[in-house]
């Protein structure tokens, strides 16, 4: 009987390892998500506090836009301050205006000169000349046009979501006007962009990361094992069996696994039957041809005799056509084995089972015996030790093979003169025993247990006596289905006894057993 073979740890089931990674794939997310964040935050506030010269930056520093506006401006404005000392009729040159403001189009702000009323210079890709002398604070609020010093009333102003920095200066003819470094704070600082571009990327891929891990994790619990079983199936179609399917931790798989390794167990096991079956079955032919072979030969020769006239007298005659009928009977036994061998085979031996008086039919059966071993110059001693008329259940003519098959196999192994071979029926319980004794060559301890099994010969000795080597198990098969036991003792050089015991006809227990 084939065992399931299971791991002695407990298999995670594939519903659980589902469960734990969809919950592992919203939780290592959130937990890496939110500790990136923290990090990358952390390092982005350090590096505007030394971008920005911010004194103790905070986390808030990141969420006020316009200081972050206004401080990227301040370089610009500072360039814009030296250039007004230093050479202010540059800041009339057009081309030094696009210079710088290209350089504030990266800050996210543009760059606009105004003279008197009017626009000389607008870096907006977006907001007219008119659009822009109606938003930008009127020339009043500049200042007195009296006044001489260039940039003394530079200040910042916020006007309709924009920050303005204005400088004041005076043009080479004598006009007033005004720098603006103008960024819209509805736009968010270039710093906060590129961190929440790089919080995007990081999330895009811890969240690429948690899939790939977790879709692994299933992958190897599941396509792994199903590629085993598929090259498993393969070697089984190829007549391959000698493999071993492993396991992958997951108790669904896992039991697909031992289910499957049971399979191939059986497949293995009933390929190595057949083996032995086929085996047998050459055996028995080349048994049963062999044994066929010496009757048949003998026929024949003693048939030739009788044609040829060679038995001369009736006496001679006689003898041998008592040997060709012999022959005969030896030819019927062994058809009878072959037919037999073939019912155990497919368990359809038929049984015709009926109340037997064991004292009469056994008696019986010693008479029979009695002339055949006579002719082979054995003797035999019968004994009856039953107290009373036990009776028993059998099919006659089947327990009588097994007395034929029994006191057949001593035949051939008798090696004595005179032969003897004792027959002894004894009261046992509720059971009769019989004992079948013979004084011949005996068999070694170490082949008793098998001398019960189909085809099996102790040694090349026996198996150059012939035989079908089926004798011994018909017997064993046959008294099993009487609800009997079969076995033997020997000594080598002395003899063998098989003992064989039946049940015994209990009329009360069978009336009572009707009755239930």
């Amino acid at each position: 009987m084939i065992l399931k073979r299971r791991k002695e740890k407990t298999a995670m089931d594939l519903r659980t390892r589902i469960g734990i990674a969809f919950i592992l794939v919203i939780l290592i997310p959130v937990v890496l998500c939110s500790a990136a964040f923290y990090v990358l935050m952390n390092y982005k506030v350090k590096q505007l506090g030394r971008q920005y010269g911010i004194d103790n930056p905070r986390m808030e520093s990141l969420y006020n836009n316009a200081l972050l506006i206004s401080r990227s401006l301040d370089e610009t404005l500072s360039s814009i301050q030296h250039t007004l000392e230093t050479d202010p009729e540059k800041l009339e040159d057009k081309d030094y205006l696009t210079d710088l403001n290209d350089t504030l189009s990266g800050n996210g702000a543009f760059l606009v000169v105004r003279k008197g009323s009017s626009i000389y210079y607008n870096g907006s890709s977006d907001l007219s000349n008119a659009e822009l002398l109606s938003q930008l604070p009127s020339s009043v609020q500049e200042g007195s046009e009296s006044e001489e010093e260039n940039g003394e009333n530079s200040y910042i102003q916020v006007r309709n979501q924009a920050m303005l920095k204005q400088i004041r200066f005076k043009f080479s003819d004598g006009s007033v006007g005004s720098i603006f470094l103008i960024s819209m704070l509805n736009q968010l600082a270039p710093e906060i962009k590129g961190a929440m571009t790089e919080t995007i990327l990081l999330i895009i891929v811890i969240l690429s990361f948690t899939s790939i891990a977790m879709g692994v994790w299933i992958y190897r619990g599941v396509i792994i094992p199903i590629n085993q079983l598929k090259k498993a199936a393969q070697n089984i179609r190829d007549g391959n069996l000698n493999f071993v399917t492993q396991k992958s931790g997951i108790k669904e798989m896992d039991d697909l696994c031992d289910d499957f390794e049971e399979m191939r167990i059986r497949l293995k096991e009933s390929a190595a039957e057949k083996v032995r079956f086929d085996a047998q079955n050459r055996e028995l032919i080349s048994n049963i041809s062999h044994d066929l072979k010496t009757p048949v030969t003998a026929i024949k020769g003693y048939t030739e005799g009788l044609i040829d006239g060679v038995a001369d007298t009736p006496e001679k005659q006689k003898r041998y056509i008592r040997t060709i009928y012999s022959k005969t009977i030896e030819i019927t036994r062994l058809i009878d084995e072959l037919t037999m061998y073939s019912k155990i085979d497919t368990n359809r031996i038929p049984y015709n089972f009926q109340k037997l008086h064991a004292s009469s039919y056994f008696e019986d059966c010693r008479e029979e015996l009695s002339i055949e071993l006579e002719q082979q110059n054995i003797r035999l001693n019968y004994n009856n030790y039953l107290i009373d008329d036990a009776i028993i259940i059998a099919d006659p003519e089947q327990l009588r093979r097994v007395i034929n098959n029994i006191v057949g196999n001593s035949v051939k192994y008798m090696d004595k003169e005179p032969g003897i071979i004792s027959i002894r029926i004894r009261d046992v319980g509720d059971f009769i025993q019989v004992e079948i004794e013979d004084n011949g060559r005996g068999i070694n301890q170490k082949d008793i247990p098998r001398i019960f099994d189909r085809f099996y010969r102790s040694d090349q000795a026996r198996r150059a006596r012939g035989g079908s080597g089926i004798g011994l198990s018909i017997v064993k098969k046959i008294i099993e289905d009487h609800e009997g036991k079969v076995w033997a003792t020997s000594k080598e050089g002395e003899g063998t006894v098989i003992y064989f015991v039946l049940r015994r006809y209990q009329e009360e227990t069978h009336e009572q057993n009707s009755n239930h």
